[in-house]
């Protein structure tokens, strides 16, 4: 009896260890999967963080387009006036019909740039304008750009008219800085 009773109780035994054995690996199975599926919770709630404040940056920026636009248009006045261009006549906002205005401009008559070169290098406040107008559009073009999650926005921004009027005015300056030299 005495062997019986050894023998049933290393079978019991063998049975409570190797069910305690599968509850410990079932729970450390169901531990590591937590901890993987935290973890990737934890990475979207980061990842939706970053886009909220992103776009909580490119809704500041918006709002404040208006005083952007203006800014930039003030300096556009003085630009306009000095090589005798209009703005487009359409319903466009002022600061692209001027920007158009100087684009059509230009596309009509190339000669608009040695105009500007010339009034940059004889009106002071030209190139001021100018150099205000290139510092504040390149800002708000890489304030775009750091802010905008998938780039459509400043791309839109880069690639129109903005962008444009920055590479006719940097290639005004640059041959104004060079028969300077």
């Amino acid at each position: 009896m005495d062997n019986i009773f050894i023998f049933i109780m290393i079978i019991a035994s063998t049975l409570i260890n190797m069910i305690s054995l599968f509850i410990i690996l079932t729970l450390k199975i169901k531990t590591k999967s937590l901890n993987k599926m935290l973890t990737h919770q934890y990475n979207l709630i980061v990842k939706i963080q970053s886009t909220l404040k992103n776009k909580t940056a490119t809704n500041a920026v918006s709002e404040n387009a208006e005083m952007i636009y203006q800014d930039l248009l003030q300096n556009l006045i003085p630009i306009m006036a000095s090589i005798d261009v209009m703005p487009r006549a359409t319903s466009e906002h002022p600061l692209w019909r001027a920007i158009g205005g100087i684009m059509d401009e230009y596309a009509k008559n190339p000669f608009i740039l040695e105009k500007l070169r010339r009034c940059i290098k004889l009106d002071s406040e030209v190139s001021r304008s100018i150099d205000n107008y290139m510092n504040r559009a390149d800002s708000f073009l890489n304030h775009l750009t750091t802010t905008d999650p998938d780039g459509i926005l400043a791309t839109t921004f880069t690639d129109g008219l903005l962008g444009q009027s920055l590479t006719f005015f940097a290639q005004a300056k640059q041959l104004a800085h060079q028969t300077n030299d």
